[in-house]
């Protein structure tokens, strides 16, 4: 119900847009967040944005450097990535949850695109 795109390979400094594309129209009426996944570690907050795309919450590792928004005509989410780091190196998701107050909570997503890989090199 949720394809992720966008990721790829960028020099540290560089930018990339993440797009998420959702099958379903009730998606719409619901929050959506990106979380990121490194190899060996678990699964990260990244941001999220209400159903409403008004307003969003960005972990500190990324605030001033992330932007989430929506399109909620074409049921789109993306996350635009500037001045990236090695450390943002991670498989990224796209997720879908009913309730604003649970966006940071990954168990709490009903709905989960596949990853798409950003890899930022030094």
């Amino acid at each position: 119900q949720l394809q992720a795109s966008g990721g790829g390979l960028v020099q540290a400094g560089g930018s990339l847009r993440l797009s998420c594309a959702a099958s379903e129209r009730t998606l719409s009426n619901w929050s959506m967040g990106w979380f990121r996944q490194a190899p060996g570690k678990g699964r990260e907050f990244v941001a999220a944005i209400d159903e409403n795309g008004v307003t969003t919450i960005y972990a500190d590792s990324v605030w001033g450097r992330f932007t989430i928004s929506r399109d909620s005509g074409d049921i789109m989410v993306y996350l635009q990535m500037n001045s990236l780091k090695p450390e943002d190196t991670a498989n990224y998701f796209c997720g879908a949850v009913p309730t604003w107050r649970f966006v940071k909570v990954s168990s709490k997503y009903r709905h989960w695109g596949q990853g798409t890989l950003v890899t930022v090199s030094s």
